[in-house]
C-alpha cells in the first residue's frame, strides 16, 4: 500500500478493504506497541535514575522476569491466558524482594543488579517449570509469548496501559524535577529540600507499574528500557532527566523491532522480543565501553 493510501485508511476513508487491513489488523498492532514501548522506556528512565546506573532496568532488576511468571501463573490459575493484571502484580512481589535483599536502591546500586540477576533466574525458572506442565501446542504459543510478542495484539489490550500511562504519566513529571536532585547523593538531596526515601518509593513504585503493564502486553522485551533513556539522554543532554523522551523513544523502539520482524524474513514473522535483543546486545557493549572510557578519563 502507499503512504497516500494507508493515511486514508487510517482515518476511514478509501477503498474498504484497505480500511479493514490498516485499522484492524494492523492499526491496533500498532498502538499495543506504542503504549508498550512508552511504558518500557518511562520505567527504564525512572529505575537508572533512581539508582544512578545506565544497567538498572526493569529486566535486569528481575520485574519483567517477575512479571512473565506471574501472568503464566495466573493462566494455569485460570485456564485463560491475558491476564494482564498479573503483570503489575508480579512485577511488584519481584521488585520487593529485590529491594529487600539488597538493602534498598540508595547507594547500593551494584547490589541491586546483582539480586536482579538472582531473581530474574528464580522467575525464569518458574516460567519454565509452568511452560513444562502445558501441553505442546499451549506451551509452544506461550513460548513465542515469553520471548516478547505482539502477535494477535490489539486494543484491547493496549486499553489498560493507556490507561495507565494517563495516571503514572502525570506523577512522573511532578517527580521529573526532584529526580534531578537524585543524581546527587542523599545529603545534597536533603540540603535541598528533597526527601530522597519518598521520592524513591514513588518513581520504584511508578517503574513497576509500567514495567509490569507493557510485561502484560507483549511479554519480557529486552533491552528497550535499557536503550531509551541512553539515547534520550544524548537527545535531551545531561542537565534534565529525559522523562518525555524515553517514552517516546521506547514507543519508536518496539514499533520499529516489530516492522523489522514481520518483513525481515519473507513469511516468517520473528518475534519482537527477539529482534530488541538481537540489535540491543551491541548497543549494550556500546553503553559498557563508554563506562570505561569516561571511568579512564
Amino acid at each position: 500500500m502507499s503512504l497516500t493510501r494507508t493515511f486514508n485508511a487510517v482515518f476511514g476513508s478509501g477503498d474498504r478493504f484497505d480500511v479493514l487491513l490498516v485499522q484492524k489488523f494492523r492499526l491496533g498492532r500498532i498502538i499495543a506497541g506504542l503504549t508498550a514501548g512508552a511504558a518500557l522506556g518511562l520505567a527504564g528512565c525512572l529505575t537508572q535514575t533512581l539508582a544512578r546506573n545506565r544497567l538498572a532496568t526493569p529486566e535486569l532488576l528481575g520485574v519483567n522476569d517477575g512479571a512473565t511468571a506471574a501472568v503464566l501463573l495466573s493462566t494455569t490459575l485460570t485456564g485463560t491466558f491475558g491476564a494482564w493484571w498479573a503483570g503489575p502484580v508480579g512485577a511488584l512481589v519481584a521488585v520487593l524482594v529485590v529491594t529487600t535483599v539488597s538493602g534498598g536502591l540508595g547507594q547500593r546500586g551494584y547490589r541491586v543488579l546483582v539480586v536482579g540477576l538472582a531473581m530474574s533466574a528464580l522467575a525464569s525458572a518458574v516460567t519454565q517449570v509452568v511452560l513444562s506442565r502445558r501441553s505442546l501446542n499451549s506451551a509452544s504459543s506461550l513460548y513465542v509469548w515469553t520471548s516478547g510478542s505482539l502477535n494477535g495484539r490489539g486494543y484491547s489490550v493496549a486499553v489498560p496501559v493507556l490507561i495507565g500511562l494517563a495516571v503514572l504519566v502525570p506523577l512522573a513529571l511532578v517527580a521529573a524535577r526532584q529526580l534531578n536532585v537524585l543524581r546527587f547523593d542523599d545529603s545534597t538531596a536533603s540540603s535541598l529540600g528533597v526527601a530522597p526515601g519518598r521520592v524513591r518509593l514513588m518513581c520504584l513504585l511508578l517503574a513497576v507499574g509500567l514495567a509490569g503493564l507493557a510485561v502484560g502486553i507483549c511479554g519480557p522485551v529486552g533491552f528497550v528500557a535499557l536503550a531509551s533513556p541512553v539515547i534520550a539522554g544524548r537527545l535531551a543532554g545531561p542537565l534534565r532527566v529525559p522523562v518525555l523522551g524515553s517514552m517516546l523513544t521506547g514507543a519508536v523502539l518496539i514499533v520499529l523491532a516489530d516492522t523489522v520482524g514481520r518483513i525481515v524474513f519473507d513469511g516468517v514473522e520473528v518475534p519482537v522480543g527477539i529482534v530488541t535483543t538481537v540489535l540491543g546486545g551491541p548497543f549494550l557493549l556500546w553503553v559498557l565501553l563508554g563506562r570505561s572510557a569516561a571511568a579512564r578519563v
